[in-house]
């Protein structure tokens, strides 16, 4: 029986091996629906009572006092009846708010709050107060050592109609309820859409993580970032790349006596935007610079640079003129590649030079549209991708990974999605199942040909398993047999035949992971998955499902499920490292009841330090991916 079909259950999505195509009969002929994934959750922990999240402007409650209703910095109205989860509501008007005057603040220019019916009332400035003598002495049930437990920012305050023990308050960092006038605080924040990022740094890959930016005050910008692994809340983080940015942006500004808004950089190569839309180019690290007018009256909102060839760049321009302009020049000359694209704002772009794909992150969606980035061939039409993602939200910003492969994007306070990139619906792409590298194949190895399914394949002359497969991705084992240093590979089904060549090596060691860098590593006594939640103790086994550890002993026929008893040893030594400490490896075998799967595993030391950890096997001299494996002592 083949137990294939579980890969997915367990998280090891199919992350993507680029590989050399060197022929094809092949056309895709439907293009499947894309399918979005969340990407993290929409709250941030930042050390306060309860998950934040983004600034909520204004807070009240029914008439009853049975709903609690928001509004977000966009504007929309939100409602929550159970006070945990939200939901659009259906009167997106705010009302009248009228503000009764006290002449007995707790400090200037506090925001005062009575309860009907009642001598107490509450007050929200630097922090929350309480009186319960109609504002005559005021306690600030929120000040601990001089620091509001909150966070800074309030923004609003409302007191339940039906308990005067019951309030809440709303800040720069999302919503808080108190139901015993301020003692203690629960947020409402993990079902509110309001996450607060505006641009994404960094997608997830490996042991990196995802990470985006939040808007504070007076061009500052804060980072968070969601590790692969924790499944949980983004995390405060250094704010590194924002303010190398905003250093790069001052001094190239100060230079040309500009507001520059927008910069990328690649090698020696440096574009800047300005807010008047004029594009600055450097290729010397900014010794000499070249002006272009993008003639907007906008700004120049984003900036993609081909890393493999910086004089190809595509870049956003806000304004009446809202247009997507692009060069191969390194910014001498600028084509404009809006074609069909529909009018509103474009927030963000970004390409794959490689299959001319280019995509535009927009106030009405995601948007795709072929475009040769390296001569004058106009862009095709636009095609709208984002139908699945939540409506009515803009997309801030988009990114590829590093090999084109997937596609992510920064939805308005919804958070960061991603997907299969669509243009290797139409540029297939062989893929490892296990990593996000460009490592070889290996006798024995999973591997996926992205973009369709596929029924035959064959390999350095062998028939290769196609194991089960989907519309828009097909998996095959590399035979035990093959021999070499190149692998040619053919795929076939009713439409065509595609060939590629493959680097071949006699091992290239793996560790599956989900397509956003999480392990799979096991607890080796009870199966169960380790994760941040569940983290390996001291003095455990732990066991690692890799791909690419080469031929066994004794040796075992390809798409055959290993043996339950006695599966089949890897023929090449192996070791595994702990923050390059190598630990005990007691078996490395055939994955039992699976097609391509390696099982090694290993004995932790007695003595561990808790936290996350580095995790990588070593095969005959080659090293597989680094994963995260969380410690407790």
């Amino acid at each position: 029986m083949c137990r294939n079909a579980t890969i997915r259950g367990l998280g090891a999505a199919i992350i993507l091996l680029h590989a050399s195509s060197i022929g094809t009969m092949w056309a895709q002929t439907v293009e499947p629906a894309l399918e979005w994934r969340r990407i993290g959750s929409t709250s941030i922990d930042m050390a306060l009572p309860a998950p934040a999240a983004g600034p909520v402007a204004r807070v009240w409650y029914s008439a009853d006092g049975s709903s609690l209703f928001a509004q977000t910095r966009n504007g929309r109205i939100w409602t929550s009846t159970d006070f945990e989860t939200w939901k659009p509501s259906a009167d997106q008007n705010a009302p009248t708010r009228i503000r009764v005057a006290s002449s007995r603040l707790p400090e200037p220019n506090a925001r005062f709050e009575p309860v009907n019916g009642s001598t107490r009332a509450y007050a929200i400035g630097r922090f929350v107060y309480r009186s319960d003598d109609a504002g005559r002495n005021w306690v600030a049930v929120t000040d601990y050592r001089n620091t509001s437990i909150l966070g800074d920012g309030m923004l609003d305050i409302a007191a339940s109609p039906r308990d005067a023990d019951e309030l809440t308050v709303s800040s720069q960092f999302g919503i808080w309820r108190s139901l015993d006038g301020g003692a203690t605080w629960s947020g409402l924040n993990e079902g509110l859409p309001n996450f607060p990022a505006t641009r994404l740094l960094a997608v997830p890959n490996g042991l990196r993580p995802a990470r985006a930016a939040l808007p504070l005050a007076d061009n500052i910008e804060m980072e968070v970032e969601w590790l692969p692994g924790e499944r949980s809340l983004w995390r405060e983080a250094e704010p590194a790349q924002t303010t190398e940015e905003r250093v790069l942006r001052a001094s190239i500004g100060l230079r040309h006596n500009v507001n520059i808004v927008a910069v990328a950089t690649s090698a020696n190569w440096i574009y800047a935007g300005s807010a008047d839309g004029r594009l600055f180019t450097s290729s010397d690290r900014g010794q000499n610079w070249t002006v272009a007018n993008m003639r907007s009256d906008g700004a120049v909102r984003s900036i993609f640079v081909n890393p493999k060839d910086p004089r190809v760049a595509v870049l956003a321009l806000s304004g009446s003129g809202q247009r997507v302009m692009r060069t191969y020049t390194g910014g001498r000359d600028w084509f404009d590649a809006t074609g069909t694209l529909p009018q509103g704002p474009v927030y963000a772009v970004t390409a794959d030079p490689a299959s001319n794909a280019l995509y535009a992150a927009t106030a009405t969606g995601v948007y795709y549209a072929t475009a040769d980035l390296s001569n004058l061939v106009p862009t095709g039409a636009w095609q709208k991708i984002s139908e699945s993602l939540p409506s009515g939200a803009p997309a801030l910003d988009i990114r590829l990974d590093e090999n084109g492969n997937q596609l992510f994007v920064l939805v308005a306070e919804h958070g960061l999605f991603a997907t299969m990139a669509p243009h290797r619906l139409k540029e297939l792409a062989v893929v490892n199942a296990a990593d996000y590298s460009t490592r070889p194949a290996a006798p024995g190895t999973l591997l996926s040909i992205l973009g369709n399914r596929f029924d035959r394949a064959t390999a350095g002359g062998f028939a290769a398993p196609v194991l089960p497969s989907s519309d828009v991705e097909t998996q095959i084992q590399v035979p035990f047999e093959v021999q070499g240093t190149n692998l040619p590979l053919t795929v076939e089904n009713s439409a065509g035949r595609r060939s590629f060549g493959l680097p071949l090596a006699p091992v290239s060691p793996a560790v599956f992971t989900d397509r956003d860098g999480t392990p799979l590593l096991l607890d080796g006594d009870s199966g169960v998955a380790l994760d941040v939640a569940n983290p390996a103790r001291s003095g455990t086994r732990v066991q690692i499902l890799a791909t690419g550890l080469g031929r066994v002993l004794p040796s075992w026929p390809s798409g055959v499920p290993a043996p339950v008893d006695n599966p089949p040893r890897v023929e090449a030594p192996v070791t595994v490292y702990l923050d390059r400490e190598p630990l005990t490896v007691t078996r490395a075998t055939l994955a039992p009841g699976y097609i391509g799967f390696y099982l090694i595993e290993v004995q932790l030391p007695k003595i561990v330090n808790a936290g996350p950890a580095e995790v990588f096997i070593e095969a005959a001299g080659r090293s597989s991916n680094r994963v995260r494996l969380y410690l407790l002592p």
